[in-house]
């Protein structure tokens, strides 16, 4: 079971983030904090994320897919699939199964 952490709020067994408006949901739940700054945290695995606009996200374990319009993405695991973000920085820390798209920022897979 994973956790996520929402600006230090503990979510427990989310599968799919989404983060669309300065609204986070957590599968289908809404879990919006009250600050303008969202950042992410995943420990263990997410099928999904994405975020039109977040600070950071960074999963300890593996994804199934990111898309994010602006932000940072760190992965310490595997990417299944692809990633997509239009400005942000793309680390991983396993291998990337999709294509990773980016139009501002640099990418990075340590494997």
């Amino acid at each position: 079971m994973n956790t996520i952490v929402v600006n230090g709020v503990t979510i427990t067994g989310g599968r799919n983030v989404t983060i669309r408006n300065g609204k986070v949901i957590v599968d289908g739940k809404d879990v919006t904090p009250d600050a303008k700054e969202i950042n992410i945290s995943v420990t263990g695995n997410v099928e999904r994320l994405e975020a039109d606009a977040c600070q950071k996200i960074s999963v300890t374990g593996d994804v199934g897919s990111v898309a994010t319009q602006s932000g940072d993405v760190d992965v310490g695991g595997n990417i299944d699939g692809s990633v997509q973000t239009m400005s942000g920085n793309v680390d991983c820390g396993g291998a990337i199964g999709g294509s990773v798209n980016t139009m501002s920022g640099n990418i990075k897979s340590r494997r």
